[in-house]
């Protein structure tokens, strides 16, 4: 799985830009602010539709323009595609594959396996269950097409269900139509925490080696699924606290409240670990993640790494370029210097300046 090219008109800063990607690593360096996250974060909505920074379609356009386009061009299984991405300020975005258009994201999804790590990701443990959440669903939308079906039917129908919740205090007889939400609530919701469940489990097989070899052997991490309700008991939950979900106008239960948390031995890193137990963890979780993907769907994701590696001291920094090893990687830093001495061979380097990608000639690092 190979990304070989990316074509930008009017995204973010670039007016006008195309990059030739090498299949093994590419990096990306310059000053802050000059849109170097912007080229991983095209890539990264060619894969999944959208921003990993969960910005509006119209934010990404670029300043004073209607629309931008991404096109970009790719390798999977030796068989070439395009992906186009027409995005629009007052319109849904329009996506075409092999320049077919498609209806539903859904078709999109694991047409290009991607795996985003950013500084942000080092503070998944210890910040709130939202972004453990949100990592789960991301993965899973990747593997599984039936599980975005899933997450999406759910999240349509508890929108439905929160707004009628706030209807019955006008109108108490709309109580009776609780029961027809609450059973495809169920139905969607004890597909996601089944999926969620099996997910953390091929995690637990992969994560704790890694963590190992990361803490030198001292430490092995165990990855544990906090559903806010057991499957099986979905409806009953529902139907026991709706009184409580009248009164606070929002659906107390469900996968949309689940969590998972880190565990080294006895000891919960959400909220006992030291950061840097935390920041291993993250690390660790990640690096699990490339080898599940690779294990599900037999190819290599392709990894994006935003201006990590300056986060990470030298022994995770060393750890993390052996791990890219064989996979395609694009990362961004702000100066080459934490490379000097590294093994690794980085057969392509862009200077980013104010929205101007220039190519390195000579490897200036070897």
């Amino acid at each position: 799985m190979i990304v070989k090219q990316i074509e930008l008109h009017n995204f973010r800063n670039y007016e006008n830009l195309q990059l030739n990607f090498s299949d093994q690593v590419n990096i990306f360096y310059g000053d802050n602010a000059q849109g170097k996250t912007n080229i991983l974060e095209s890539v990264y909505v060619c894969s999944t539709t959208k921003s990993h920074k969960g910005t509006r379609d119209r934010d990404m356009i670029k300043l004073g323009e209607e629309e931008g386009h991404i096109r970009m061009h790719l390798e999977k299984k030796g068989i070439p595609h395009r992906i186009d991405m027409h995005l629009k300020k007052n319109k849904t975005k329009g996506v075409a594959i092999d320049g077919i258009p498609i209806r539903r994201s859904a078709e999109l999804f694991g047409m290009m396996n991607v795996i985003f790590f950013s500084p942000e990701d080092l503070s998944m443990i210890k910040n709130g269950p939202g972004e453990r959440r949100r990592f789960m669903d991301l993965e899973l939308c990747q593997l599984n097409k039936l599980y975005l079906y899933y997450l999406s039917n759910y999240n349509k129908i508890l929108d439905q269900r929160n707004n009628l919740l706030k209807q019955i205090s006008f109108n108490s007889s709309l109580q009776e139509t609780l029961e027809v939400w609450d059973q495809q609530l169920c139905e969607y919701g004890t597909k996601i925490i089944e999926s969620r469940a099996e997910f953390v489990k091929e995690m637990n097989e992969l994560v704790g080696d890694t963590h190992s070899t990361l803490s030198g052997g001292r430490e092995r991490l165990q990855i544990s699924y906090e559903p806010s309700v057991a499957s099986g008991d979905m409806a009953e939950k529902l139907k026991k606290t709706r009184e409580q979900d009248i009164y606070r106008k929002a659906t107390g239960y469900g996968p949309h409240r689940d969590d998972i948390s880190f565990f080294v031995g006895d000891v919960n890193l959400k909220q006992f670990g030291s950061q840097g137990q935390q920041r291993t963890a993250a690390l660790s979780l990640k690096l699990a993640e490339i080898e599940l993907v690779k294990k599900k769907i037999g190819e290599n994701p392709v990894l994006l790494l935003d201006d990590v590696l300056s986060e990470l001291d030298r022994k995770r920094q060393h750890h993390l370029l052996n791990s890219m090893e064989g996979i395609q990687t694009m990362l961004t830093c702000t100066g080459l210097e934490e490379f000097v001495g590294d093994r690794q061979k980085f057969n392509h380097i862009f200077h980013v300046m104010d929205g101007m990608v220039s190519e390195q000639e000579e490897n200036p690092i070897l």
